[in-house]
């Protein structure tokens, strides 16, 4: 399709909540919207003082919705027929995309084929990862009481969910429905080819294709990093929450401590998970050795990174790992865990390392080899800015860009097709 196009997108996330989904859509949005097209970005409501638009060419509605009891960042959105209404002719759709398999993305669906317009879905998130939420004592907070108790008789409280590799009931029951969300949609794309692979192996027959959600590396402009401090300073950032598995973190830091004692962890983010890592940092005796900072703005994160000498994260969950972007596009190497696509950016051997999953142990020990050997970490930086440079967000966009006028030239004429609609 030549000319302008008019993309309505439908995500359960978006600013001024951030996260690598809301992150996506800003960045693609903003840089497709200076080349001349026209978005729309359904969403919910957050409060009085939410952005309504991003320029002339990017408007904004927004859904009235409740909060998830469980994890308040998650919004419930009301099915308000006449909001899809007005997104879907206020630049007359040309595509809908989606950006998540929630309430968004079936309201995203609907309206798709009512007007007789392609959907097309990007893969962000591993909603089977995130059943905790969802489990009858987190709705009812019933798990709050029980950390309380167990706080009065001096036990642990369970940061992280029970962790094996089979998939429970609740599990397979929310993949199964996302993957029929995903194949009623013309095409998906995958932020990874890890995430691809997932989906073919599990026989989802929409075509599939692969475009990172890229970087701005004008934004994340990182150099070389010659040696660490000493003592070193490590980092974790991100959504502190229970499935990203912080506590890991916390416990290969205690390891690196016995044989760094003036190491330091800074933990960067918000999170229903927050308390209970502070609770147990304390318990740990690493009160005076890690900083949880709470909330940093993202415009601030570019200034944060460089500061440190190594990232840290035990996610299980990414789909391609925007911090662990951010990151390696900052110098930092890295150790991650063998889940999902946490190895497309982090290169065993490379410019960083990647540990079993859920083994603290292991990551300390990649972590000290990392900070043990200077020809290493300065090899291990310049290889991450290396990796980084391949995700430059202008390329990512101008791919997304050529998939949008793809999938529109198939629909055939929009004029033909509103006023049909209408």
């Amino acid at each position: 399709m030549e000319g302008p196009m008019n993309i309505v997108i439908f995500t359960d996330t978006f600013l001024p909540k951030i996260d690598g989904v809301a992150v996506s859509v800003e960045n693609f949005s903003r840089i497709l919207s200076a080349r001349g097209h026209n978005f729309v970005i359904c969403c919910p409501r957050y409060g009085d003082d939410d952005p309504m638009e991003l320029g002339e060419r990017v408007k904004i509605v927004r859904f009235s919705n409740f909060a998830l009891p469980s994890y308040p960042d998650i919004k419930v959105v009301f099915p308000l027929f006449r909001k899809i209404r007005e997104a879907m002719t206020m630049f007359p759709a040309d595509l809908v995309h989606i950006q998540s398999p929630g309430l968004m993305g079936i309201y995203g669906i609907i309206a798709a084929r009512y007007y007789g317009v392609p959907a097309i879905g990007t893969y962000h998130t591993l909603v089977s990862e995130q059943t905790t939420y969802l489990s009858p004592a987190r709705l009812l907070k019933i798990d709050r009481l029980i950390a309380f108790y167990r706080s009065l008789r001096g036990t642990t409280d369970r940061v992280s969910p029970a962790r094996n590799n089979k998939k429970t009931l609740a599990q397979r029951a929310v993949q199964r429905s996302c993957n029929w969300l995903y194949e009623r949609e013309d095409l998906i794309i995958s932020p990874s080819h890890r995430i691809k692979n997932m989906l073919l192996e599990q026989h989802v027959a929409t075509p599939i294709e692969v475009i990172s959600n890229g970087m701005d590396l004008g934004v994340f402009r990182g150099s070389v990093k010659e040696r660490p401090s000493t003592p070193p300073r490590l980092l974790h950032v991100g959504r502190i929450s229970f499935e990203k598995n912080c506590d890991v973190v916390l416990n290969a830091f205690t390891r690196i401590r016995r044989e760094l004692p003036g190491a330091t962890l800074s933990i960067v983010g918000d999170g229903p998970a927050l308390e209970s890592l502070k609770a147990m940092s304390t318990r740990l005796g690493l009160a005076d050795s890690v900083e949880f900072t709470g909330f940093i703005a993202r415009a601030d994160l570019p200034a944060l990174y460089p500061r440190y000498d190594l990232f840290l994260t035990a996610s299980t969950m990414e789909t391609q790992g925007l911090v662990v972007l951010e990151a390696i596009a900052s110098g930092l190497p890295c150790v991650g865990v063998d889940a999902y696509a946490l190895p497309e950016l982090i290169h065993h051997g490379e410019n960083g390392f990647i540990a079993r999953p859920f083994d603290p142990e292991e990551m300390a020990h990649r972590a000290l080899d990392i900070l043990a050997d200077a020809s290493r970490y300065r090899a291990f930086s310049a290889e991450g800015l290396r990796i980084a440079s391949e995700h430059e967000i202008n390329r990512c966009a101008t791919r997304l860009e050529g998939v949008y006028a793809r999938e529109s030239a198939r629909a055939g004429s929009r004029i033909v097709r509103m006023a049909e609609a209408v």
